[in-house]
């Protein structure tokens, strides 16, 4: 089982100051991932050029609509030169400023330009089962394998009972499986609301409910065969990573 943590690039020393939290506080992770958020001015292919040599892999965002019509991706060049292999491709939402320029592309359409220029780069794609039935989400799979993705990260899960359903509908492909600390209801209503997520029962927004369901979502998808991706937005690194896994 891959483990990776998903980092926030807020400013090149935050982001290496994270990165070494993540290398001593949870050893078993093997890679970082890291989205290109707007409202920062480091893009996620440069945040990984960074953290390339703090852990032994580093996958940018890449957003789908600010790509430009052409045959190569604008930063194909760069994500090469820093030695990086892996990149996850995303719709992307539209930016708030409505005058930064955006185009119509599905993220199919990217990963099949990315993957006909650079077939050696491993690219994977988003899966979501709180976005839409899972009969169209299995459609958006089948069209995203088409075009040639690799595997997929998912939306983070919280209920291990649909962890398991879903791992039926992607048996075969190669998945990293999300999850998040959602602390405080505050944040709770945004996932509710803005990610359509439904929680379970006995789910608590406490860091201790968090940690418990962290260790037993990891046992669950190493069972699986599966891999893990970390996404601990808004919580204090050390707090929620330290001691999360035996050893």
């Amino acid at each position: 089982m891959r483990i990776s943590v998903e980092l926030v690039p807020r400013s090149e020393a935050a982001l290496l100051a994270d990165a070494a939290t993540v290398r001593d506080a949870l050893p078993q992770a093997s890679a970082l991932n890291i989205p290109d958020l707007l409202r920062f001015p480091l893009r996620s292919w440069e945040a990984c050029a960074l953290t390339h040599g703090v852990m032994p892999a580093s996958i940018p965002h890449i957003r789908a609509i600010d790509i430009p019509p052409g045959e190569d991706l604008p930063m194909a060049e760069a994500i090469l030169a820093a030695g990086l292999t892996e990149i996850l491709v995303i719709k992307g939402d539209p930016p708030h400023d409505m005058s930064r320029r955006t185009w119509p592309n599905s993220s199919e359409d990217i990963i099949r330009r990315c993957k006909r220029r650079h077939p050696g780069l491993r690219v994977y794609a988003a899966f979501d089962p709180y976005r839409q039935g899972f009969r169209d989400e299995l459609d958006a799979v089948a069209r995203k394998r088409d075009a040639g993705a690799d595997g997929f990260f998912t939306q983070p899960l919280f209920d291990l009972r649909l962890l398991e359903i879903c791992a039926e509908m992607l048996r075969g492909q190669c998945v990293f499986w999300g999850i998040a600390p959602v602390l405080g209801e505050r944040s709770r209503a945004y996932w509710e609301t803005t990610n359509r997520v439904i929680f379970p029962a006995d789910f608590a927004a406490t860091l201790e409910w968090n940690r418990d369901f962290a260790r037993r979502a990891l046992a669950t998808i190493d069972e699986l065969g599966g891999n893990a991706y970390l996404m601990p937005v808004r919580v204090n690194l050390d707090a929620y990573l330290r001691g999360l896994l035996p050893g």
